[in-house]
């Protein structure tokens, strides 16, 4: 059945108006529905339909009752505020009208209230002088309240003559401050006040006076009277509260009474910093003074440890906790003694008080010693301070103290080679060990002194350790080289004047000992010098030094042996040696006792000596044969010179043997194999020797071929130059580890003719 028009006109704008109706509405009938086909789903379930009516209909009875309830109670509410705003509004309008009316009757009344301000001021005067009569009684007591103050001050009756300052400088305050207040502070009227109370301020700073001699002598009043240090320091305590609380107040601001803040806390700190450093770092020790720097620190370290002890055991009793007395003194002692090693840091210093300085404030200091002392634990932490001295100034202290070491090693070691050079000279031999081996006391002392100033290092720290030892090590360099220099000196001296030098051999043979000793204490050196977790090696330029040393003392052992055998090596390969076997007897008792001197090195050096001996009396024979002393005229001659080289040969070799060198390791058999080309019979085969001669030898030149083919004397101009020229074809390759034979013996220059004229050529 359709709707009317006017249905639709009264629903539409309902519609319109309230969308959410419909759509509620959508949803209550959807959800209905989906109730329903679930609740009526079989046939047998319509039965119950009239219960299901029965109680909807009941359950939206009850709904709409509440509904209306609630509806109902809104509705009266908002009937009573109603209600009330009205009330409301009316009391408002009236209080408006009493207040329009009171603002009226006070215009009318300001001329009253003008005709009361005398009364007003009458009454202020009033106030101000009962306050004053009250306080009459106490300002005419002023003077009778300081006389007493400074009588108790005097008899060191420190807090009640404080309380009598309290009193008075509360009464002067006071007045100060009200008239202050009513704007009546003027510079007259504050000059007045001041001036009647002119004795308080001095009251004042005697107090101070005694308060700041009282912390002064605190160490030895904890013994003698620790209650008048506790009275200095309650009295400090009170001025402390009464400047916390003047700072903080709010009334009367922007004035503050004469002297206020007194500040005494800070000043007790200032005094105890100034005491600790005149009691302690007030002068700095010196040589005038007579007193040296290690016992100066040690006398330093004794009466600071002892004054921390009385503080930690005595004052921090008498002391409020917030004042974290050790802490603080602990902190004045730290800071005193930074400035202090800085001012005696500031002197030229020699290397002992460097290190006395350097040991004490790394080592000595922070130890159980003094600021770790058990009885300071655990309360003392030193550690948090940080170190005395910066690591710039360890670092420059280690570098002054290196250079310092070495500049005294330098002369001492000068002078110790000065005293052995002059030994040198000596008539009597040096001593000898438990071996026979010839020795000074060079090594011992040289080594001694760079192991102490070594270990002495090791105290400070490992920096310094290694710097000692690489400085140490520089300075023996450098001293290897003034001996090798000296061994030179030496050998000048005994060729300008051999009989000064009595015990020349001795004394070379000594160094040579001296330096295989120096050594084996420089490998210990470098072992023990420095720490296990960097071990070191011997510089090499250090080995050089040594190596050199010990050569030039062999070089002049062996160059003292050929001095003594040239005048017997000139005869040698001439005819008279021919016919004259005592020759090489006599070499040979030269050779024997000059060898038998070298035993009186240390091995591995008398070996070398003796190897060294055999090859220099090889090249010396070998040499006396390249001076052709005697060319031979025939094959007989020849005959007699292989033979007799052949037994020379013999002689020297077996003297060797007895002398301890094994004959393999000589080189005296290359007088046999030249000798094989004296005697060869037929100069033709000499192409064919000759060529294995210096494939034995390939360190022997053209020179040496051709003096050794002009010995023979008969052997042609073509022989000689195809010889060179096999030779020329075939040059030799030196072996690895090859002992040179030839290579040192130098050829003779052959004799140039100079002839006067035709005539004297003829």
């Amino acid at each position: 059945m359709g709707m009317s028009a006017e249905e639709e006109d009264a629903t539409s704008p309902k519609e319109e108006e309230w969308p959410e109706v419909e759509k509620a509405e959508k949803l209550a009938r959807g959800a209905a529905l989906k109730w329903a086909s679930g609740v009526f789903y079989r046939p047998d379930q319509l039965e119950g339909l009239g219960l299901y009516r029965i109680r909807e209909l009941q359950r939206n009875s009850s709904i709409q009752s509440r509904i209306k309830s609630t509806v109902q109670s809104y509705l009266e509410g908002m009937s009573m505020g109603l209600e009330q705003l009205h009330s409301a509004m009316a009391d408002v309008h009236h209080v408006r009208q009493a207040l329009e009316s009171v603002q009226q009757e006070l215009v009318s009344s300001t001329d009253a209230f003008q005709r009361l301000q005398p009364l007003r001021e009458v009454a202020l005067e009033h106030a101000q002088l009962g306050s004053v009569v009250r306080a009459l009684p106490r300002l005419f007591s002023v003077h009778e309240l300081l006389s007493e103050s400074f009588d108790l001050l005097q008899r060191q009756q420190l807090l009640e003559a404080h309380a009598g300052l309290m009193d008075l400088e509360s009464l002067r305050d006071d007045i100060l401050s009200r008239l202050h207040k009513h704007n009546l502070l003027s510079p007259s009227y504050q000059a007045s006040v001041e001036s009647y109370f002119g004795g308080l301020q001095e009251l004042s700073e005697a107090l101070a006076q005694q308060l700041w001699r009282t912390v002064a002598n605190g160490m030895r009043l904890m013994f003698e009277d620790p209650s008048l240090f506790v009275s200095a320091l309650r009295i400090i305590e009170r001025e402390e509260g009464v400047d916390s609380a003047l700072l903080q107040r709010p009334q009367a601001p922007g004035f503050l009474p004469p002297g206020r803040p007194k500040g005494w806390r800070q000043k007790f700190f200032q005094v105890l910093q100034d005491t600790v450093v005149v009691a302690h770092f007030q002068t700095v020790p010196s040589e005038a003074q007579g007193q040296p720097l290690p016992k100066y620190l040690a006398s330093l370290q004794s009466r600071i440890l002892a004054e921390l002890c009385i503080v930690k055991d005595l004052m921090v009793q008498c002391c409020p906790p917030h004042y974290n007395i050790i802490n603080t003194f602990v902190a004045l002692y730290h800071q005193g003694l930074t400035r202090h090693l800085h001012q005696i840091l500031s002197q030229d210093l020699d290397k002992q008080e460097i290190f006395a300085v350097l040991h004490w404030a790394l080592h000595v200091y922070p130890s159980a010693e003094m600021m770790a002392h058990p009885s300071l634990l655990p309360e003392v932490d030193v550690s948090v301070l940080g170190p005395l001295l910066a690591a710039e100034t360890v670092d420059y202290l280690e570098e002054t103290y290196v250079t310092k070491v070495q500049a005294n090693l330098g002369e001492w070691m000068q002078k110790t080679l000065e005293m052995e050079f002059k030994e040198w000279f000596s008539e009597m031999e040096p001593e000898s060990d438990y071996e026979g081996c010839f020795q000074t006391t060079l090594p011992i002392i040289a080594m001694k002194m760079l192991d102490e100033n070594i270990r002495v290092a090791s105290l400070v720290s490992d920096e310094l350790l290694k710097k000692v030892h690489s400085m140490a090590l520089a300075e023996l360099e450098s001293f290897l080289g003034s001996l090798t220099e000296a061994l030179t000196e030496f050998d000048r001296e005994h060729q300008q004047e051999p009989t000064a030098s009595k015990c020349y051999a001795p004394y070379l043979l000594s160094t040579i000992n001296n330096c295989l000793a120096l050594s084996t204490s420089i490998s210990n050196l470098c072992t023990e010098g420095v720490s296990l977790s960097e071990p070191s090696k011997t510089p090499s330029s250090l080995n050089v030094a040594l190596e050199k040393a010990q050569k030039k003392a062999c070089r002049l052992l062996l160059d003292d042996m050929l001095e003594d055998l040239q005048p017997l090596f000139a005869p040698l390969l001439s005819r008279q040696w021919l016919s004259d076997s005592q020759m090489m007897h006599n070499v040979c008792e030269v050779i024997d006792t000059h060898v038998k001197g070298f035993f009186r090195a240390r091995k591995p050096f008398s070996t070398h000596l003796l190897s060294d001996s055999e090859h220099l009396v090889m090249s010396q024979y070998v040499k006396a044969l390249l001076q052709k002393k005697m060319v031979c005229r025939n094959a007989e001659e020849r005959n007699q010179m292989g033979r007799r080289m052949l037994q020379d040969a013999s002689q020297l070799t077996e003297l060797f043997c007895t002398l301890g060198l094994e004959e393999s390791d000589q080189t005296l058999k290359v007088i046999a194999d030249l000798q094989e080309l004296i005697i060869l019979k037929d100069p033709t085969m000499l192409s064919l020797i000759v060529p294995r001669f210096v494939t034995k030898y390939p360190d022997i030149s053209d020179d040496h071929v051709s003096m050794l083919l002009e010995v023979r004397g008969d052997v042609s101009k073509e022989i000689r130059n195809l010889v060179l020229e096999i030779m020329a074809q075939n040059p030799q390759v030196l072996p690895e580890n090859f002992q040179p034979i030839f290579s040192n013996i130098l050829v003779p220059a052959p004799e140039l003719p100079f002839c006067l004229g035709k005539p004297k050529c003829a």
